[in-house]
């Protein structure tokens, strides 16, 4: 019989320090507070594990791994106990928000002792939280899968183009040969100029009224195969709103927040698809740039060809700034410098070619937010028991489909609940 009762989290889950990162390289994960930090010959726990972040930004963001890791010292390690669900854990810890918990106002900080003391209501019994942990894990899996299929036609796209130009491009710059088809020209053979962007106000005010997403550097390479999750909204003016607001093809392109050892220059193409996305129109940062393309049919091959430079660092060569925040010097880029470059007819076969890829790209990103929102509906409501599962059903485990199952109506699987 289903139990709930109130426990503090001793009794379910023993926590553990992570240390310091190893030296040795190898292919077992590091996770620290913000995910992977990369990768090691040794690990410091195996199987299933919890990682929750221990001080400062990602404090209290919790990760799952059932493999041997390495978990570092800016976070802790967690193990199921008494034959408690890890992977119920791991759902019930993130929905947890540990970070309110946290001590320190200037440094947040979450130690073992605290999470140890942590009073909450919890599902007990290991048949229900296994099959709270089915649902919930069989959502994550497809979000995961579509991302990876994102990642390979992302790389197919790229493939594409190596096939197309790459080999052309390298003969032309470094082997000084011509190429039938192919001339040194600007990227204004395809564009007609760039834009600058708008951080707007974090709240309406005065002619601050117009509400968008607002597109940072950091989000690029999230929008590129996923959904950038963390994509702020602002408010800006209505006027600026209208010139600033990227059409079909037009590109984003990053050009301030370099590193030393990540450059500027990382980008994305908008048209109807992307702007489906999201719920209110689409802007960018004044860290960003728009491309202003004269066809939409020349924004896949511009997207795809800027991703080979920005791959290949040749960036890094076209960024000024001080040590700490690298900018690019797009106007060199895109309006000064010559570039070996096809021929139109060129371009568009191109875009042909690989426009049936971008759009099964955009059509799993639909699915991804699809997915997510259930995932982070369903999340709240079984953890705390105001919907409960019929796990008992002889087939449960075989006839979960997460995309026949948005709503709890008429759900033989997902009941409600009046605890």
């Amino acid at each position: 019989m289903s139990e709930w009762r109130e426990v503090e989290l001793s009794e379910l889950i023993d926590f553990g320090n992570g240390k310091k990162k190893p030296d040795s390289e190898g292919e077992i994960p590091i996770y620290g507070g913000n995910g992977i930090l990369g990768f090691s010959a040794d690990s410091n726990y195996e199987n299933e594990t919890i990682i929750i972040g221990r001080v400062g930004a990602y404090c209290g963001s919790v990760y799952y791994e059932n493999k041997p890791i390495w978990v570092s010292d800016n976070a802790l390690a967690a193990k199921a106990k008494n034959g408690n669900s890890t992977k119920f854990l791991y759902y019930f810890l993130k929905n947890a928000n540990l970070n309110q918990h946290a001590g320190g106002s200037s440094h947040p900080l979450v130690t073992q002792t605290l999470l140890n003391s942590l009073e909450y209501e919890v599902c007990i019994d290991e048949s229900e939280q296994k099959a709270i942990a089915e649902v919930l894990s069989s959502l994550d899996d497809k979000i995961d899968l579509l991302h990876r299929q994102n990642q390979t036609l992302e790389q197919m796209a790229e493939t594409l183009f190596r096939q197309w130009f790459v080999e052309a491009i390298q003969k032309i710059e470094f082997e000084g040969n011509s190429v039938e088809g192919f001339h040194l020209d600007k990227f204004t053979k395809w564009i007609e100029g760039t834009l600058g962007g708008e951080w707007g106000k974090e709240n309406p005010q005065g002619d601050y009224t117009k509400q968008v997403y607002c597109i940072r550097g950091t989000d690029l390479a999230d929008l590129n195969t996923g959904l950038p999750l963390k994509i702020p909204t602002r408010f800006v003016k209505e006027n600026k709103f209208k010139k600033i607001k990227p059409e079909e093809g037009d590109l984003i392109i990053e050009i301030s927040g370099g590193t030393e050892t990540q450059s500027t220059g990382r980008v994305t193409y908008i048209n109807p698809d992307v702007e489906n996305l999201f719920d209110l129109p689409l802007i960018f940062s004044n860290f960003c740039r728009m491309i202003k393309v004269k066809k939409p049919q020349f924004s896949f091959f511009i997207y795809c060809y800027i991703k080979y430079l920005y791959n290949q660092d040749e960036f890094f060569n076209l960024e000024n700034g001080s040590s700490g925040i690298k900018n690019l010097d797009y106007k060199a880029l895109l309006l000064e410098l010559d570039y070996p470059m096809p021929e139109e007819e060129t371009v568009l076969k191109f875009h042909e070619a690989v426009e049936p890829l971008f759009e099964k790209i955009n059509k799993n990103k639909t699915q991804i937010r699809t997915l997510t929102a259930l995932r982070d509906t369903l999340l709240p409501k079984l953890m705390s028991g105001e919907i409960r599962l019929n796990y008992d059903s002889d087939d449960f485990y075989d006839s979960f489909d997460s995309k026949n199952h948005s709503s709890n109506q008429d759900n033989p699987i997902i009941q409600s609940s009046d605890k």
